[in-house]
């Protein structure tokens, strides 16, 4: 499975990129939504972990444009946001930018990994 990690902490996507390589996932890893949406567009991916504010292009914009792509996969990869922001109006904005969850941070690492195999074996099934 490969993955893309967008994160613009450094420390917190070296962490992401670690964990994902350590299960076995191959891994790429941008700093901010601009280049999220370049990769995507580039490459092929199962699925995406988004942190919502970074600089140039915001993880929800980058999710719009992601699934605007003219590309058989762009109506399927998994978007996970990763966000500081747990109210109900942002988690209605990711969810209507059209990432697939949405996850609070500080990260639990235990429920991230087990939200992305969910994801990506439901989108495997369907």
């Amino acid at each position: 499975m490969r993955i893309l990690l967008a994160e613009d902490d450094p420390k917190l996507l070296k962490s992401l990129i670690h964990i994902f390589r350590n299960n076995r996932y191959i891994t790429d890893g941008v700093s901010n939504g601009a280049d999220a949406f370049n990769y995507v567009a580039t490459g092929e991916y199962d699925g995406i972990v988004m942190d919502i504010m970074m600089p140039e292009v915001d993880g929800c914009e980058a999710a719009r444009l992601i699934r605007s792509q003219q590309r058989a996969d762009a109506e399927t990869v998994i978007i996970l946001a990763l966000t500081a922001n747990s109210f109900a109006e942002d988690v209605i904005r990711t969810m209507e930018s059209g990432m697939n969850a949405h996850l609070v941070k500080p990260i639990n690492m235990k429920i991230l990994q087990e939200t992305v195999q969910k994801l990506l074996k439901k989108k495997n099934e369907g």
